[in-house]
């Protein structure tokens, strides 16, 4: 019987981790411990979509909510660069620094404070990191050019090009690549030679892509992943619903140990 491995995935989801990220973790080592073998995260940081970064934090005299996020250099940026290639701005952490006791503990304040990070998603995974989340599980990120080399050939994909002076990530359709502005609105980038390093999978082929490296026996799935998972793409694994809890959407903000 192989060792297991057991996989959950999530882009990178707020600078404080969304409790349904603390979930899949708390799940897969649950499983860890009843079934041996290591844990693999898989970021997804090849993603670009701005609203998976907002951070929904509860004020801690009041319980009202308010949402944070981080702020962008320019439009491009924030609409259409992968997290790994969008910055963090002079300014921004001291400026949410400032905000964040009001609704956390000043000790994840001041781990929130250490975090050097330039891009999004180099800053969210060093803040769950920092709070502990990830120790002895494995980090496996759909930006990195060695692993998109040693993925599988996929139909569907998102290319990274530069256009407009950033790193965009642009849809290959028709044998054209596109930005979706919304709606029915896209505009076509001039065509450009590319190579695997430059790949990212799309929501319908992101399993099989993800699984052709990692080759997990186990998949931690959360509930909006339930209703699109193409299971057929990976019948070696055993899907595993994450564990309940409350407030899925919202910041998970335990104190680190």
């Amino acid at each position: 019987m192989s060792t297991p491995v057991i996989c959950f995935g999530q882009q990178p989801c707020g600078f404080l981790p969304k409790r349904f990220l603390a979930a899949k973790v708390f799940t897969a080592r649950r499983l860890q411990a009843e079934l041996g073998g290591e844990i693999v995260f898989f970021l997804h940081d090849s993603d670009h979509d701005p609203r998976e970064t907002r951070t929904i934090l509860r004020h801690r005299a009041t319980s009202k909510p308010h949402t944070l996020n981080f702020a962008f250099e320019n439009r491009l940026q924030r609409k259409f660069s992968p997290m790994f290639a969008k910055r963090v701005p002079a300014g921004w952490r001291e400026n949410t620094a400032r905000q964040l006791p009001a609704y956390v503990d000043s000790r994840l304040v001041e781990e929130f404070r250490q975090v050097g990070a330039s891009n999004v998603a180099d800053f969210c995974l060093e803040m769950y990191r920092m709070m502990g989340l990830l120790a002895g599980i494995r980090v496996e990120r759909s930006g990195d050019a060695a692993f998109r080399r040693a993925a599988c050939d996929i139909g569907e994909y998102f290319v990274d090009v530069a256009h407009g002076g950033e790193l965009v990530r642009a849809r290959f359709a028709g044998g054209a690549l596109q930005l979706h502005e919304g709606g029915d609105s896209f505009v076509s980038l001039p065509p450009v030679t590319f190579d695997k390093s430059q790949i990212s999978p799309t929501r319908d082929t992101r399993l099989r892509w993800m699984q052709s490296v990692v080759h997990c026996t186990h998949y931690v799935a959360g509930a909006g992943e339930q209703a699109y998972l193409r299971r057929e793409d990976a019948p070696e694994v055993t899907f595993i619903n994450r564990d309940p809890i409350d407030r899925s959407d919202e910041a998970y903000c335990e104190i680190p140990s």
